[in-house]
């Protein structure tokens, strides 16, 4: 299956153009936002777990990236609430399951065979942010292909200043404008390398997660 496998092309992704479809488990549905490859792919999705749902207990070959949008998400590790980001490295498994239902984020088999360590940060806390001029970042990850953060932008701040190494883009809360366009909470984009998008936080400002650098090698197309 392809679905926006073209790399070398921006995509954008708005919440009205969710469509959901079942997974091979009763009760958790996906959208799914770029996918190279059958049940087991390379790909990149937003899930959603009806309460009291489970996935059965399956391994990551290729790593597993989640950010908790809504509701509780939870594995054997824990319960993760709504901001809570996750790294599952290559080769872990796990049993996820949610009591009052969730939706996350989630990127698969995009990770180096490198990484071995677990990450699990809570964005909710304030220590896991810094200051910085048009707003606030959270690291998240820092790896040899990419930097993985969020940002809390100041009212129409600008997000890049200049041509991306790539970039993917989703907005957590606020808005964000492109070319005179708003894009609000659930907005999904992606640049390829070499792209200068003219991206910047609304007029009450916004929240996104930002990944950069991830697909300088990735060529396939649809």
């Amino acid at each position: 299956m392809l679905v926006n496998a073209d790399f070398t092309r921006p995509v954008i992704v708005e919440p009205d153009d969710y469509r959901w479809t079942a997974s091979p488990q009763a009760g958790v549905e996906r959208m799914m936002l770029d996918r190279l490859g059958a049940e087991k792919a390379r790909a990149t999705s937003i899930v959603r777990y009806a309460s009291a749902s489970h996935f059965p207990l399956h391994a990551h070959p290729g790593g597993e990236e989640i950010l908790v949008l809504s509701g509780v998400f939870s594995d054997s590790d824990g319960d993760y609430p709504a901001g809570w980001y996750l790294r599952n490295p290559p080769g872990s498994s796990h049993r996820p399951f949610t009591s009052p239902g969730a939706i996350i984020f989630v990127k698969l088999w995009q990770m180096a065979q490198s990484e071995t360590q677990s990450v699990r940060i809570d964005t909710r806390s304030e220590t896991a942010w810094r200051r910085s001029e048009d707003g606030d970042v959270c690291p998240l990850f820092s790896g040899e292909s990419e930097e993985v953060s969020m940002l809390r932008l100041a009212p129409n701040a600008r997000l890049f200043n200049g041509p991306v190494n790539s970039a993917e883009v989703l907005v957590i809360s606020g808005s964000t404008s492109l070319d005179g366009h708003q894009y609000r909470r659930g907005a999904w984009m992606r640049f390829p390398v070499g792209a200068a998008p003219n991206l910047a936080a609304g007029p009450l400002g916004a929240c996104v997660y930002v990944k950069t650098g991830h697909l300088i090698n990735v060529g396939l197309k649809e």
